[in-house]
């Protein structure tokens, strides 16, 4: 959960109504609004969280383009710096102020930073009083890429024209192909407007600019917009997160003169060698803003802020994101134990209940790693307190002191809005609140006052990151719970950030409170009842079926979003030198519709002055290092576990991310790959979805299907809603033996898992990889989303459909020769397939699992607990190539620490029929002995002899199956991880 808007979806709210007030405003509410809740709490109406209706400019026929009416900007005393060269920009004709005031001179900046990233980036000249709301983002606040080293080389080339207005263009040397240009098309830059853009070639593959619900490749006909909504998995809609990069991938063949040539269009021909070229582009800019892909290219419009343009020129994505990840924050190291399975659900009233749950995932033998708890644990909704029935102070330590002793962890959900106390009821006091009051840690209005909204526990207030104590506030509160809860790991929701009313609603009401939310919860009588009958997903044939009704469903609880008449839409014109902060002229194509509908006010207030509207997509970035500070107070020297909703680039190096609330339906489970593809190239690897569904009944083979496809993101977790049916993996036969066999799979890849998170930590490699990252020379595999790669060496192909027993899958270099694929289960190579896109057989219960040819797993056993399998003995997993070649490597550390004080390093590499390991000691004395190394593709086996370190292996412990072409080697122990490394020959 936590968010409301899985319920607003499916109920509907009232339809917006206009509201004269000044967004920082909301009238106070109807006294004689009646409750839905069983208590006698005051019910917020529903008009509360209505606005006015805007249309959006992509949808609104009387949008002015701006190409059309605004002058450009002309280059004027042009400089060469060490890095690349600065130059004046002019406004080259009559200000069009056509969505904002125009801004006349600007400075142009060109920094070859690094061999292969560039900077470009234009800011007011003057951000005096004339400019003084042009907001440029500081590197206090999101980090700021700087020059490396002076007069480097790179392959990309930077040149701009004054014809017919200022313009530049980013060209790759080495292909002498345009990446990026403006050339031909004006700028514009206004305080409330930005637009710039580039063309592409013909169905170009984009990938990244997330968070969205949408395919992996983004496709020519898609606005994205960013803008954090509390809005749910809504599809092609502004969700949580704010990633303003993309990576391009282009294909090319070689011409008679040697040189690459640009493929375009749909690439048909697929006896033709290719090479692909990737490169990346990163606008740093924060505010609202829509970037229209269109057949032409793509274009920016962001309602603020500057053009800070990072190019990342690869040329393979590997290389791209590493740039990427090195410039904006490497993804933090998880603990070990955050690899295991993770149970959650609105719903749990009690540790008591809680215990229960735990206990029933052992009785079953179904591994469980960490017991979650949504907002039932809060008392009165409230953060840091915990409710006294059910979840009692005392109780609270004893079950945890239990639970930890079984190896296992807890964690809580955490909101980001703070309840303020009624005034005049002195048992309404809330502490937290006044701590944080009394150190000026909450946003205010223009005129001072407390901004104050309302969430769940009723009226608040909202954490402002940028003044002087509101993260010493924030840590002293989490020091204070974990007094009370030992809790593990922190769950920040709520944080794009939410409100459930316009404006600061709260201000004359606060002696209403605590009031209740402007929609019925689950379980109250006016709620929509969720009862569908199992295999109702079944009815859903289509992904193109479920897609139109969810959008219908959003469409009818958002009226805002929805046409009707244009006279029915409020729009806004340009004031020469002033901004409408909470009613812009250009309007985003925001799911909320206006930007204060169920967020704060733009108005709103920070401590230095600025403005919700310049930090809106960084509010859910701030509470993540505020969390991470504070959870590095609680648990000195150990790596902080977060899972945060809202994010900003750079973000994964304090969190990760679930994918927020979805649904229990299969098309929610098949966007979950494209989902954490996305997070992964934004740097997050630590993603996973909500298992099963989070709104509406789950069903057993859509459960089954999903608690298997989970088992191979890097953060799996099963949660659903309150009021919906209990959805933990032993409710069904079915799916508790399908958890069990997939899980098997995940626990023994665990040190496999770590060591890739490892490299991602360390060298900004990715985790969860599409199979176009892997094998780039495919133009067949640029859409591919349906399967996926975890790290280089794990190709997972899972069912996505209802009543399916088979899968259409694609084995990349198979048919070609190429490469060479092993089942998981049957432990044999996979057959070279007639097809390409081959069917696989996968019964209700097996999701298809293949190890690459050419990887060496460590693995370990699998057990209920992480802790229980770190305690195992180790096998070796080596799947030859076509070439009976074959590399692995393994990382160990306490999977604890910031900075371990002990490492062990593994290489493992067999060429000539020969396993050579390389040991690299960095204080990690490793107990757990090696129980065997097994081989898969030995064509023979030396007619069984078997040297270990040069000596002869006892037959006894050499099994060799020609069918299969398996060579299994046993008799270790622990010394296999003493000294420098050792050697198997065969």
């Amino acid at each position: 959960m936590g968010s409301s808007s899985a319920w607003k979806v499916l109920r509907g709210l009232s339809a917006f109504c206009a509201l004269a007030q000044a967004q920082s405003q909301t009238p106070s509410p109807s006294s004689s609004a009646a409750s839905s809740s069983a208590s006698a709490q005051f019910t917020i109406p529903a008009s509360a969280n209505s606005a006015p209706a805007v249309i959006p400019y992509v949808k609104d026929p009387q949008a002015v383009d701006a190409q059309t009416v605004c002058p450009g900007y002309t280059a004027l005393n042009v400089q060469k710096t060490e890095a690349g060269l600065t130059a004046l920009l002019s406004l080259a004709g009559k200000p069009c102020n056509v969505y904002g005031t125009d801004i006349e001179l600007l400075n142009l900046t060109v920094e070859y930073q690094t061999t292969d990233r560039l900077h470009v980036e234009i800011v007011p000249t003057y951000l005096g009083p004339q400019n003084a709301t042009q907001y440029v983002l500081p590197a206090s606040v999101v980090a700021k890429p700087v020059v490396e080293q002076a007069n480097v080389k790179s392959d990309l080339d930077f040149s701009w024209t004054n014809e017919p207005s200022f313009g530049f263009e980013v060209k790759r040397k080495s292909t002498n192909d345009t990446l990026f240009t403006t050339k031909g098309k004006k700028i514009v830059y206004e305080n409330q407007f930005i637009e710039f853009g580039s063309p592409l070639p013909e169905n170009y593959n984009v990938y990244g600019l997330g968070e969205s619900i949408h395919s992996f490749r983004l496709g020519n006909n898609y606005t994205k917009t960013f803008y954090a909504a509390d809005a749910g998995a809504i599809v092609d809609g502004n969700i949580y997160g704010t990633h303003p990069f993309y990576l391009e991938t282009r294909y090319f063949t070689t011409g008679p003169d040697g040189k690459p040539v640009l493929v375009t269009g749909n690439v048909t021909d697929t006896k033709s060698n290719y090479t692909s070229y990737s490169h990346g582009v990163y606008s740093r800019n924060a505010h609202g803003q829509d970037i229209l892909l269109r057949p032409e290219g793509i274009t920016w419009h962001p309602i603020g802020g500057s053009i800070d343009l990072y190019f990342f020129s690869g040329p393979t994505q590997p290389k791209v994101t590493t740039s990427y990840l090195k410039a904006v924050g490497l993804p933090a190291l998880q603990q070990y134990w955050t690899f295991g399975f993770h149970q959650c659900r609105w719903g749990y009233k009690s540790w008591q209940e809680l215990e229960e749950v735990v206990g029933n995932y052992t009785a079953f033998g179904i591994p469980m790693e960490t017991i979650w708890t949504d907002i039932d644990w809060m008392n009165r909704y409230r953060d840091f307190e915990n409710e006294p029935t059910g979840f009692g102070d005392a109780e609270s330590r004893a079950f945890l002191e239990r639970l930890h002793a079984s190896g296992r962890h807890y964690v809580p959900i955490i909101d980001s809005a703070i309840y303020i106390p009624n005034p005049e009821l002195e048992s309404d006091a809330y502490p937290v609140f006044e701590r944080g009051n009394n150190t000026g840690s909450f946003l205010k209005n223009p005129d001072g006052s407390l901004y104050i909204g309302d969430v769940w526990p009723g009226y608040t207030v909202f954490p402002d990151w940028l003044s002087e104590g509101a993260e010493d506030w924030w840590v002293e509160e989490f020091l204070r719970y974990h007094h009370i809860t030992p809790f593990d790991g922190a769950w920040i929701d709520m944080s794009e950030i939410s409100s459930f009313c316009v404006g600061s609603c709260g201000s004359n009401n606060l002696t209403l409170n605590p009031v209740h939310p402007p929609f019925a919860l689950p379980g109250e009588p006016s709620n929509l009842v969720l009862e569908y009958p199992e295999g109702f997903n079944v009815t859903n044939k289509t992904e193109a079926a479920a897609i139109s009704a969810s959008q219908a469903s959003f469409s009818s609880a958002h009226p805002a979003t929805s046409t009707s008449s244009p006279t029915d839409y409020l729009r806004t014109t340009p004031t020469p030198g002033v901004r409408d902060v909470n009613y812009p002229p250009y309007v985003i194509n925001n799911v909320q519709g206006a930007l204060g509908r169920a967020a704060i006010s733009p108005n709103a207030t920070h401590a230095d002055g600025t403005l919700e509207y310049e930090m809106h997509n960084l509010w859910g970035f701030g509470i993540l290092k505020a969390t991470y500070a504070a959870l590095s107070a609680v648990f000195p020297g150990k790596r902080p576990f977060i899972i945060g909703r809202s994010q900003y680039a750079g973000a994964g190096a304090y969190a990760g991310h679930w994918g927020g609330d979805n649904w229990s339906n299969w098309p929610s489970m098949i966007f979950s790959i494209p989902q954490a593809l996305q997070m992964s190239l934004s740097g997050i690897p630590m993603f996973g979805a909500d298992t099963c569904g989070f709104a509406y009944n789950t069903d057993m083979e859509l459960c089954n299907r999903w608690m298997q496809l989970s088992a191979f993101f890097p953060f799996y977790r099963n949660h659903n809603i309150l009021s919906a049916i209990s959805q933990e993996a032993y409710r069904w036969e079915s799916v508790a033996e399908a958890s069990k066999t997939a899980m098997a799979i995940r626990y023994q890849l665990l040190p496999y898992i770590y060591t890739l998170f490892y490299h991602a930590h360390t060298e900004g490699e990715t985790v969860m990889r599409a199979l176009s990252w892997e094998f780039p020379n495919d133009p067949s595999l640029a859409a591919a989303d349906r399967q996926f790669l975890l790290g280089p060496s794990i190709l997972v192909i899972p069912v996505l459909e209802p009543l399916a027993t088979t899968v259409d899958g694609v084995f990349p270099g198979l048919i070609e020769g190429t490469e060479k694929w092993y089942d998981w289960q049957n432990k044999t190579a996979v057959p070279v397939p007639t097809v390409k896109n081959t069917t696989i057989e996968a019964p209700l219960g097996h999701i298809p699992v293949y190890v690459r040819g050419g990887s060496i797993l460590p693995l370990q056993q699998a057990k209920l607990t992480t802790t229980e399998s770190r305690n195992t003995p180790w096998d070796i997993l080596v799947a030859l190539d076509k070439d009976g070649k074959a590399s692995g490597d393994l990382y160990l550390d306490d999977g604890v620490s910031v900075k371990p004080n002990a490492t062990l390093t593994a290489e493992f590499t067999v060429t000539g029929r020969k396993l050579s390991t390389v040991l690299n000691h960095g204080g990690w004395v490793e107990t757990n002995s090696l129980r065997n190394v097994t081989i898969w593709g030995v064509q023979n086996a030396a007619n069984g002899t078997v040297k270990l370190n040069g000596n002869a292996v006892p037959r006894q412990n050499v099994q060799f199956d020609q069918a299969k072409q398996t060579l299994v080697v046993s008799g270790f122990n622990a010394s296999a991880w003493a000294g420098d490394g050792w050697t198997l020959q065969w």
